[in-house]
């Protein structure tokens, strides 16, 4: 009797060992997979669902166009070709030409004053890596667009530099859209926070892109 018990101990010896392991695997795999969570960026994958809800969709864009009418906004989406400059939106100083590019023309290019950061001190010329207009065949115009307008315009892929809805909500992030909330001293915010604005712009975007009606 004690023989057989001490034999079926040695076979239960090394299954125990072997359920053992594995839950512990699985233990350290969960926590090494929930550890990473927090640090990876969100995705967009595959294309955006779009619940259409005019109502939502309408109120959001409202809150849109209050940022793209404003200075930091529209003073680079003029209906000309000098870009606007200041709170009160005047033509820019120097009277700079967009070009083909939206880069400048001839020694007048927008990079020989706007350097890759903000140039120190209080009105000095804000910087960006890739400081530029639109280009001459994609305007984007902000300055003197009804909301209607505007609406219309930011999802005419022929007007938008081709942009679907997927490459629209990436846009929010692009450097030169968040460099509206990083003008330098003495220049006024838009009135959203960057995080309020991208959360207007996805859900206008995702309730239909439905435009205010023309008044």
């Amino acid at each position: 009797m004690i023989a057989k018990q001490l034999n079926e101990r040695k076979q239960k010896g090394p299954l125990r060992s072997v359920l053992v392991m594995a839950v512990l695997l699985l233990i350290v795999g969960f926590m090494a997979f929930g550890s990473g969570i927090g640090n990876r960026k969100p995705v967009l994958q595959g294309e955006p669902v779009v619940v259409k809800d005019s109502v939502a969709s309408v109120k959001a864009f409202e809150k849109v166009y209050t940022v793209l009418m404003s200075p930091r906004c529209m003073n680079c989406h003029p209906a000309g070709d000098v870009p606007l400059q200041g709170d009160d939106s005047h033509l820019h100083a120097m009277l700079p030409k967009r070009g083909a590019d939206g880069k400048g023309v001839y020694a007048m290019k927008c990079m020989n004053c706007h350097q890759p950061t903000n140039t120190p001190g209080l009105h000095t010329p804000p910087g960006n890596p890739d400081w530029h207009l639109p280009p001459a065949d994609m305007k984007m115009v902000f300055e003197g667009r009804s909301p209607y307008e505007l609406a219309k315009q930011l999802v005419d892929p022929k007007q938008n530099g081709h942009k679907d809805i997927k490459k629209l909500i990436e846009h929010a992030d692009d450097d030169l859209v968040l460099a509206g909330w990083n003008m330098g001293e003495g220049r006024t915010l838009p009135p959203l926070s960057h995080a309020e604005f991208k959360k207007a712009w996805i859900t206008w975007l995702t309730t239909g892109a439905f435009a205010p009606q023309q008044k």
